[in-house]
Parts: C-alpha cells; structure tokens; sequence
C-alpha cells in the first residue's frame, strides 16, 4: 500500500489572509490532504514507492520513483553512458505512456486545490521534471545585492540577474534547510495561535 510522502513548500500548504509582513499571500485551499489523496487516486504500478508530493502557493509537484533499468553496465565511460541513456529511454517511456492519465489527475488536484500539477520521475541518483511552473517573482534590490548578483553574472556563473536570483535562492536551500525547517514550524505555530485567538469582531 502506497502512503505519501509530503514535502511542504509552506506549512500545511496554505495560502495567508491580510495581515503585516511579508509571507501572507490569498486564501488558497488547504493542501494538507495532497500526498493522501494522490495515494488514493494515483494508479497501482506506477512507481515502487509513495511518490514525494511537494507544496508551495503555486504549484504541486509529484516526483515518483520508477523500477531501476535492467541489464549490466560496465564501469567504463561507454558503460556510464548506455546506463544513462537506458535511464533517460525508460523515464520518457514513463512520460508518454502515462500522458492523458497525468493529465486526467492534475485537471482533479488543480480544482481541488487550486494550484498547478507539476510532475517528475526518478531512477536512482537520476531526477527529470516535466513541465514545471515557473513563476516570475518581483523584487527590488539596493546596490550591494545587485553586486552579488552582477557578480555571479560577470564570472559565468548565471547568464541573467533573474537567473543568478534563482541560484542563490537554491544555494540557501541547500544549505539552510534545517533553518529554513524550524522557520515553516514556527509560521505555522503562529497560524495556530491566531486561530485561538479572539476575532476581534462583535458577535451578532
């Protein structure tokens, strides 16, 4: 029996109301329930274990692991190669058999939970992504962030601001997930306590 593994973007997948600061955004469905309804509607067979289920404000991404590719590769550069190509063979066979139904489902979780679908597979160490959102994001920056930015520009590292931007963003990731870990758990703490709390209105 598949049970979903869920990775949250946001605490409990939840959009935020009015309010100070800059993390609330609009009330969007509670997605919560995403990786247990996708355990329930997901076909059997499809991957060898509960697929890792990703939520932020935009987007729900379902990454799913596939049966390892058979046969044996040498430990050369050629034999690398065959089982890389073999790998990415059997993730498209993947992609294209699976099409209308993938589609069928994301049209289901984008009504419930009104986000985009987005989905991947994985064989071993090798992870391909299909058709993910990518959601522009404004910001403004005094000079000394432009400078890291043009930085990461000048020696090749990005080709764009926007795209240095977006590595940093995966660097702090990578690096800061513990933080970032605690961060999630005391907003949504603090959700839990506004809910306690008195509305503020006058009962009719």
């Amino acid at each position: 029996m598949m049970s979903g593994r869920m990775h949250r973007g946001w605490p409990g997948g939840r959009g935020r109301g009015p309010g100070r600061g800059g993390w609330q955004q609009a009330d969007l469905p509670g997605a919560d329930d995403a990786a247990a309804w996708l355990q329930g509607r997901l076909p059997d067979g499809w991957f060898t274990s509960a697929p890792e289920v990703t939520v932020d404000r935009e987007e729900i991404l379902i990454v799913g692991e596939l049966p390892p590719v058979e046969g044996e590769f040498a430990d050369t550069e050629a034999g690398r190669a065959d089982r890389a190509a073999a790998v990415a063979g059997r993730i498209s066979r993947f992609r294209e058999s699976t099409r209308e139904e993938r589609i069928e489902i994301a049209r289901q979780a984008e009504h419930r939970y009104q986000r985009k679908v987005a989905w991947g597979a994985r064989i071993g160490d090798t992870v391909e992504l299909f058709t993910v959102a990518s959601v522009p994001v404004m910001t403004r920056l005094r000079q000394p962030e432009r400078i890291v930015l043009d930085t990461l520009v000048d020696s090749g590292v990005a080709r764009s601001r926007s795209d240095a931007l977006a590595w940093a963003v995966r660097l702090v990731g990578q690096h800061a997930d513990e933080w970032l870990g605690e961060l999630r758990e005391a907003m949504a703490r603090v959700d839990e306590l506004r809910a306690k709390g008195p509305t503020g209105g006058t009962e009719q």
